[in-house]
């Protein structure tokens, strides 16, 4: 019974985020991907941390949820999931390279790249300022012809202003944020299953 007042107060928080996060841009959000589908794009998500987790499980899902027989499927990669390459390029390159230059291997004109960041790259640790890695990448798929999509909380950061698409969790704390991350994809996902499913090629 003593943890009963966290538990309701983890959910009432939770309740919060649900009433304020804007629909209109998870809206935008999710027409921007309908339109990388329609034209074939490809989809590439990146995150750190718990966010990088959520990076695969969004790929996951576009691959192999947002799948309707007879249509065309989405092609989507994380690019937290190669370990090899990733400690690779993080020792030759820096972390700050470490999405970027995954991008120039498979990146074209009209792709996508989805950053997930609790910050959205504002605040800082030991190591420096965060996420810088996620913006510059999202900053070189717009240089490069291409559209960056951003999944954020706390005041969206930096991230809010560049992306061309951006949802918000509106809160102040990372596990309220990474939740609820995991929420929109899921919706985001099977909103686009559904788009697809009612889409006339």
């Amino acid at each position: 019974m003593a943890d009963k007042g966290f538990i309701n107060n983890y959910f009432s928080e939770m309740q919060n985020v649900i009433r304020d996060i804007s629909r209109s841009d998870i809206q935008k959000v999710i027409d921007t991907l309908f339109e990388a589908w329609r034209k074939g794009r490809k989809v590439f998500l990146i995150g750190n941390g718990g966010s990088a987790s959520t990076a695969t499980h969004f790929a996951s899902d576009l691959n192999k949820t947002a799948v309707v027989a007879g249509k065309p499927r989405f092609k989507a990669m994380a690019l937290v999931d190669n370990i090899p390459w990733c400690s690779a390029l993080v020792n030759d390159e820096g972390f700050e390279n470490l999405f970027v230059e995954q991008l120039k291997n498979f990146f074209e004109k009209g792709d996508l790249v989805i950053g997930i960041s609790v910050h959205g790259g504002s605040g800082e640790d030991k190591a420096g300022p965060w996420s810088q890695n996620l913006l510059k990448a999202m900053k070189y798929a717009q240089d490069n012809g291409g559209k960056a999509v951003g999944l954020c909380g706390f005041d969206g950061g930096a991230m809010k202003k560049m992306a061309d698409a951006c949802v918000v969790v509106p809160f102040p704390s990372t596990p309220q944020v990474e939740s609820f991350h995991v929420v929109l994809q899921h919706l985001i996902v099977n909103c686009l299953k559904k788009k697809i499913e009612e889409a006339h090629e």
